[in-house]
């Protein structure tokens, strides 16, 4: 066991596990963070998708030995009130179904919109498509992340 102190969400926190310790399940077991999910374990769905740096990335392989001084952000630290773009252009398509998928889906799209302020429609459809639903809501996600584009806009 080691201790490592985090940066989640914009607070520090402090925990005592095992260097190899997938981040999602610190952020899961550690910290009481339940909005991150697990899907694959292998990086390969996008459920468990958190930003570090801003930068979307898969959370349960990554162990938490490797996040140095990185800043992780949450679903649950995404916005305060629910009132990011995404987020309310997520209510406004009724995107979830199941739910399952969502933070993985909201996380991968603010981060993409942040690199991507004005993507094509082929570019939206390229980058939500890395995220695996298993409803098959992506024409509700493409809607909503298009929604979250023009609103910004």
């Amino acid at each position: 066991m080691a201790q490592y102190t985090l940066t989640i969400n914009g607070e520090q926190r402090t925990v005592d596990v095992d260097p190899d310790t997938p981040l999602l399940w610190v952020l899961r077991d550690d910290l009481k963070l339940v909005g991150t999910k697990y899907g694959c374990g292998v990086a390969q769905c996008g459920v468990c998708t958190v930003h570090m740096n801003g930068v979307a990335m898969r959370s349960c392989t990554f162990p938490v030995s490797s996040i140095g001084v990185a800043e992780i952000t949450t679903i649950e630290g995404l916005s305060e009130n629910g009132d990011h773009p995404v987020q309310k252009a997520w209510k406004q398509h009724d995107v979830p179904q199941c739910g399952f998928c969502q933070p993985g889906q909201i996380m991968t799209a603010a981060a993409f919109l942040k690199d991507n302020p004005n993507p094509s429609d082929e570019e939206i459809a390229a980058a939500m498509n890395s995220v695996i639903c298993r409803c098959a809501t992506y024409t509700q996600i493409k809607k909503a992340v298009r929604t979250a584009v023009d609103s910004r806009q």
